[in-house]
């Protein structure tokens, strides 16, 4: 996948406004239900989201930028520390040679070091990282003692310790979040499992996968997925109801008629009254988001939107009315 800045067409130094802004305007832009007739609208839809996955959660987005992760959201593997070319990693010291090795056995993994050095001690830090570990937990120990004329020390690094839960995000659509689907997700285990959708999700929820977490020595942790509900270019969330703005002509505000509404479930017919003001909200009942007990309502207020074009026609008959039928809607906030 692309680098995610360049997805969005926001440069690094973009404040977090300035990228949920970026994503908004291509969501709109290359929504599948937009763009029917264009298939690949819909994979650089899914590439917008991938991009928003990352820069628009802060910890993701610092990750990234630090190439603790790449565009997918995958950990980078940098090396166990002691193998680059760090200074004095893995040199002998004043003292002769210095060694760390690591053996498995009934009491767990252990670290044995001799004369102090750094050595393997990414990989420690690694070990820890996968089996829970972490000096002083309990059911650990630390002895010292000598062997072959060398001073050495062992350290238990998980003994008696339980798996870990991991985290994940996923971004989904909103028609996703009322009606339910499967998702592709990367683990930070390294795994990608395919996660089931229940209908009826809220933004920030999360989805428990067992035993898709870190491995202990008695137990595997789960994995927690955070749902993130992608901005929608027609319809904004408000709890289980969804609000629109509704387009209509000046002589349908002012005659009355029947306009074609969109709705997560396809267009319906919305009889508009004459003489509708904008600002009017209609109630389409059950055309929401899915709750416990049902489906919250759309809210639909009426936007009247003037010809492109300018219209000499439209103008005189303003100007016939204003002198006719002067009016103020404005003498009450006065």
């Amino acid at each position: 996948m692309r680098n995610p800045y360049e997805v969005l067409g926001v440069p690094r130094t973009a404040d977090a406004a300035a990228i949920k802004s970026a994503f908004r305007k291509l969501a709109k832009k290359l929504h599948p239900d937009a763009n029917k007739d264009d298939p690949k609208s819909a994979k650089r839809f899914a590439e917008a989201n991938q991009a928003y996955e990352i820069l628009g959660d802060e910890k993701k987005r610092k990750a990234f930028d630090r190439g603790e992760i790449d565009a997918e959201g995958k950990p980078r593997f940098h090396g166990f520390e002691g193998f680059g070319a760090q200074p004095g990693a893995g040199a002998a010291g004043p003292g002769g040679a210095h060694f760390e090795g690591f053996s498995f056995g009934p009491e767990g993994f252990r670290r044995t070091a001799g004369g102090g050095a750094r050595g393997f001690g990414g990989f420690e830090d690694i070990l820890k990282d996968v089996f829970g570990g972490a000096p002083g937990a309990a059911g650990q120990g630390r002895r010292t003692g000598f062997g072959g004329g060398m001073p050495f020390e062992t350290e238990d690094l998980h003994e008696g310790r339980a798996g870990r839960d991991v985290e994940a995000a996923v971004t989904i659509t909103l028609a996703e979040a009322a009606k339910g689907g499967t998702r592709r997700v990367h683990l930070p285990t390294g795994k990608e499992v395919e996660v089931k959708i229940p209908a009826g999700l809220a933004d920030g929820q999360q989805i428990r996968l067992k035993g898709q977490g870190l491995p202990g020595p008695g137990a595997v942790g789960d994995a927690l997925v955070t749902i993130t509900i992608a901005p929608h270019p027609l319809f904004e969330r408000d709890g289980a109801n969804l609000r629109l703005d509704l387009p209509v002509t000046l002589y349908e505000a002012v005659l009355g008629g029947k306009v074609r509404v969109p709705t997560l479930d396809g267009a319906v017919e919305l009889a508009i009254p004459p003489g509708t003001s904008s600002g009017r909200t209609f109630r389409l009942k059950g055309k929401g988001l899915p709750t416990k007990g049902g489906s919250g309502d759309l809210l639909a207020s009426v936007r009247i939107v003037l010809p492109k074009e300018h219209d000499i026609e439209l103008d005189e008959l303003m100007r016939h009315w204003r002198d006719a039928k002067p009016y103020d809607p404005r003498r009450d906030m006065e």
